[in-house]
């Protein structure tokens, strides 16, 4: 358990940390801040979950979907409570450390801070944040263990 915790803590910091740069540090920079031929920072607010759904919810949609992510959060500590994969334990504390930054987010300003824009020509992937990036990263370990790991019945 202590893996996933330290891995959570991590990430939150991790997410936290990128997104109080990108906010104070680029403040002169008018968005976008093109970086490459296929990145650039903006500033996009989320009031919504993945890909901005739900996000005409005001501010009972913030305590909604906040009540969920930390409902989801206490889950997920309830399983890395018995988890004895470290791969698991990690990818577990990879999503808790992700919705807790978004979770943070929720409370100080209303809205999940998203500031990472990758595209191609005219086709852009919807805007994400650090705390996006730890939780699919995460979900994805989980379904290769599961993967290289079957659970066996008899």
């Amino acid at each position: 358990m202590i893996l996933g915790i330290s891995i959570a803590v991590l990430a939150c910091m991790v997410d936290q940390f990128s997104k109080w740069l990108v906010m104070n540090v680029f403040t002169d920079v008018t968005p976008p801040l093109m970086l490459t031929s296929f990145f650039n920072l903006v500033e996009a607010w989320n009031t919504g979950v993945s890909f901005s759904l739900f996000d005409d919810g005001g501010v009972w949609g913030t305590i909604l979907l906040s009540a969920f992510a930390l409902s989801v959060i206490v889950f997920l500590l309830s399983w890395l409570r018995h988890e004895q994969s470290p791969l698991v334990q990690t990818a577990l504390g990879l999503i808790i450390g992700g919705a807790l930054g978004n979770v943070i987010d929720r409370i100080r300003f209303g809205a999940v801070y998203d500031f990472l824009d990758f595209y191609y020509n005219d086709w852009h992937w919807p805007a994400f944040n650090a705390a996006d990036s730890f939780i699919c990263v995460g979900a994805f370990l989980i379904i290769v263990h599961g993967l290289i790991n079957p659970k066996k019945t008899h």
